[in-house]
């Protein structure tokens, strides 16, 4: 009879590696890549570049640093650059996209363990910081196609003061024609990203599909069912980035599907609420920085119970 061999868990091993998927997100962020640079010309490259070679130079050093591991090859600093690059104005100077940078990937990643150990998504959170440290030139929008880089209005700061008869059209805002940062602005690009995901399986489609619902359902009731309003919300600002890209972060966001769910719907809420209300015209991410300081939270209320096992009783007081 043959010997039944037992090993420790896990037992159901995946093909997936860390690079794998980073690389998977790297191609999914092209088509957006490529819309910033026929917008806004080359400097939308070299911004990305910059931020790119900053979080990458900013991991080695840490890491050589503190006598861990290399682990530029998972690819993970070559996302966060670009997503923090596309959550940025073409105009942005050098010295405070490489600021951002090192923040991005080594207060908010490096400093708490590294990939799969921070609490919050690097990206979003260095732009958080960057807009309070730097909130003149990162609201320094530029019209696209003007070589002299016009400075003109985002449509959220346009619907934020009223003047709605100055919107671009819906199809300038699906193909990016349209003021905003460098990667947020070509919808169609940031869906054919989301599409190339999900094949891969690399995401699921419950955070961004719930994130993008509620804030148009949320608008649309707000709005006095301003269906308009509710569109223009949806394709303006970096709400698809952060939906797509950023909200789906494996690392910070809940592993259970109604955790998903619930993260989305938060989300949601809050950016329109911020856009809304708030005294800063975009709101997504503040939402996605909350959401993540809810996030233990959240899966530990989504957790699958062990199949078999009992129900955790409640402790007396």
């Amino acid at each position: 009879m043959n010997k039944l061999n037992v090993s420790i868990s896990p037992h159901i091993r995946s093909g997936n590696t860390t690079a794998g998927i980073m690389l998977d997100v790297i191609i999914a962020l092209i088509p957006a890549l490529i819309a910033s640079v026929y917008h806004f010309g080359f400097r939308a490259f070299y911004i990305t570049a910059v931020c790119v070679l900053s979080c990458v130079l900013g991991e080695l050093a840490f890491q050589l640093i503190a006598k861990r591991d290399i682990a530029i090859g998972d690819l993970s600093a070559v996302v966060t650059g670009m997503l923090l690059a596309f959550n940025l104005p073409v105009t942005i100077p050098e010295w405070q996209a490489i600021i951002g940078s090192l923040v991005a990937i080594v207060v908010v990643k490096e400093l708490f363990g590294g990939i799969g150990f921070n609490f919050a998504n690097p990206a979003g959170t260095a732009r958080i910081m960057m807009l309070v440290a730097f909130s003149g030139t990162m609201t320094n929008w530029t019209e696209p196609h003007h070589t002299d880089l016009v400075t003109t209005a985002t449509p959220l700061s346009l619907i934020a003061e009223g003047d709605t008869d100055n919107l671009p059209t819906f199809f300038r805002m699906i193909i990016g024609d349209r003021a905003g940062s460098m990667g947020e602005t070509c919808a169609i690009a940031l869906v054919f990203g989301f599409v190339y995901l999900l094949c891969r399986k690399v995401i699921t489609w419950h955070t961004p599909v719930v994130f993008v619902v509620t804030a148009f359902v949320f608008t649309y009731l707000a709005t006095g069912f301003d269906f308009k309003s509710a569109v223009y919300q949806v394709l303006a600002g970096g709400l698809l980035l952060g939906a797509i890209f950023m909200a789906t972060d494996y690392a910070t966001t809940p592993p259970t599907a109604w955790g998903k769910v619930i993260f989305g719907f938060g989300c949601g809420i809050i950016t329109v609420a911020v856009r809304l209300w708030g005294s800063n015209p975009e709101g997504v991410s503040f939402a996605i920085l909350f959401m993540n300081i809810l996030t233990p939270y959240i899966s530990k209320l989504t957790k699958h119970r062990i199949f078999g096992a009992n129900k955790p009783k409640k402790k007396k007081a």
